[in-house]
């Protein structure tokens, strides 16, 4: 049975009869857009150097969490004390904002934020009052840059540049707002950002492109332990995935030489040991972002595939100097 998403490539039958809601849902988006950027001009700018969006205007996968993670480790190279705030979408926390540490247990603050706390290396909070949630960071640490995950849509929250990530093989699908397509805005929304940056695909004129590679799979239960991906070509392996598009991790492994039984789940999945365990004694290779659910389930037989985003260089330097123009710009205030 198709899903609606199956849908969202072109504009078949299906996706024009319910293009009449598309109107609406981008009507309403426009609306309650107008209204907290009013509410945000209202607040005082949060004392940092930069505010620095990562989000999409499409439903699904694009490589924000990557972005992010390589984002605050550049800024960081270069001076910068950066820290990130979150939706913490997926969290069942009765308390929010709160701070996300590599030992949260992602059933309460949301699984991408434990990926980005581990692998980032800053200080994250997350709360669905992403204001409250900067305050909250600004509280109890020395951060002097504040990187928002996902956060294009929430404009309560002012910001001084937009990183807006796209999928170079699905891109915008058939133009459309949901429900008849995969765009949370109108599609004119992209040319507003500051940067526009493809995964996975060709770069068009006015973009960036970053590849997301992956050299090692490493032990669910034990990180400390590593195996090279070229250990397991020519091996039959079950691969899971529970991300935003799931056939990425497929196809990169299938890339790499392996035989891949695909295992897809939906994005931000809560995992149960009968979800990860197949019966055949084969290895079970799954994302970083579905590893940090499965550390207190998982076997000898489990295995993580991190991956690491690879920028253009010239989108690099032209970030930084981005950041370098804002903070140069707010000191003069």
């Amino acid at each position: 049975m198709k899903r609606l998403e199956d849908y969202w490539a072109d504009r078949n039958p299906v996706a024009l009869t319910l293009y009449p809601l598309s109107l609406l849902y981008c009507g309403l988006a426009l609306l309650n857009r107008l209204r907290l950027e009013w509410r945000a001009r209202m607040r005082p700018r949060l004392p940092v150097r930069a505010v620095v969006v990562v989000g999409n205007v499409t439903v699904g996968g694009t490589g924000k969490t990557p972005m992010v993670v390589w984002l605050c480790n550049w800024l960081r190279e270069h001076g910068y004390r950066p820290g990130v705030v979150s939706r913490g979408y997926g969290g069942r926390s009765r308390t929010w904002p709160r701070e996300v540490t590599p030992r949260s247990d992602p059933a309460q603050v949301g699984d991408e934020p434990v990926l980005i706390a581990t692998r980032g290396g800053c200080p994250v909070c997350v709360g669905p009052d992403r204001n409250r949630a900067a305050h909250l960071l600004l509280a109890q640490h020395d951060c002097d840059v504040i990187v928002t995950d996902d956060g294009l849509q929430h404009y309560a929250l002012r910001r001084d540049l937009e990183i807006v990530m796209v999928d170079g093989e699905r891109r915008f699908g058939n133009g459309f707002c949901l429900p008849a397509g995969p765009l949370r805005e109108p599609l004119e929304r992209v040319r507003e950002a500051d940067y526009v940056v493809v995964t996975g695909g060709e770069a068009q004129s006015g973009e960036y492109a970053m590849r997301l590679v992956s050299q090692v799979a490493m032990s669910v239960r034990d990180p400390g332990r590593t195996r090279p991906l070229s250990d397991f070509v020519g091996q039959r392996v079950h691969a899971m995935a529970g991300i935003g598009h799931p056939p990425r991790f497929f196809a990169m492994l299938r890339e790499r030489g392996l035989e891949v039984v695909e295992h897809a789940f939906p994005d931000h999945h809560v995992y149960g040991n009968c979800d990860i365990r197949f019966g055949d004694g084969s290895p079970v290779l799954m994302t970083e972002k579905d590893a940090v659910k499965c550390r207190g389930i998982a076997g000898p037989e489990h295995w993580f595939v991190p991956v690491s985003a690879v920028p253009d260089q010239a989108l690099a330097l032209a970030i930084l100097r981005s950041v370098q123009a804002v903070d140069r710009i707010h000191s003069m205030r």
